[in-house]
């Protein structure tokens, strides 16, 4: 028993060890290989020639009955309905942008944590997806965006991890 004991305190020690850099490291490549995609097809899916024209599937996707009530028409578009679109497809950009390359890595991750909730609410006060709710046996949309935002909140608290700009310009 004491040898399993010892083992386990050596292989999870070397393991505990190398959290400081590992698990921000992790963190990001995991955000790249599941988010990082879904993010930039949604961002360029809002764009209609130039990131300063809307399209209609953008004025559809965040705001949904505004946009049905004027059957999809860009040109019926609110001054406030096109800056919420504007910022919100160059945060689809922006940020997961930064986060690849790790710089301002925290703030980056801060600001998708509240995209991720912002979105989260479109999706059910827009298009009328059911949250859901946490632990009742069923995978909802509560509990995806609730791992999006443990992953980004890993890298809130840990920040970029070595292999980062951030580590570059000796960045927090």
């Amino acid at each position: 028993m004491t040898a399993l004991i010892s083992l386990h305190n050596n292989v999870l020690g070397r393991l505990d060890s190398s959290a400081n850099w590992l698990t921000p490291t992790l963190a990001r490549l995991v955000f790249v290989a599941v988010l990082l995609v879904y993010y930039w097809n949604s961002a360029t899916l809002k764009i209609d020639g130039s990131i300063f024209s809307a399209s209609a599937g953008a004025f559809g996707q965040i705001f949904p009955k505004a946009a049905e009530a004027v059957l999809y028409d860009v040109t019926q578009m609110t001054f406030f309905q096109r800056i919420v679109i504007f910022f919100g497809t160059v945060a689809e950009f922006v940020l997961p942008a930064l986060l690849l390359v790790g710089l301002l890595t925290r703030v980056a991750a801060l600001a998708m944590i509240g995209f991720v909730w912002v979105q989260t609410i479109v999706d059910v006060a827009g298009h009328g997806v059911k949250l859901g709710g946490l632990f009742d046996n069923a995978i909802t949309l509560m509990d995806q965006r609730v791992m999006w935002t443990f992953l980004f909140l890993v890298i809130v608290i840990n920040g970029a991890g070595p292999i980062s700009i951030d580590r570059v310009l000796r960045l927090k």
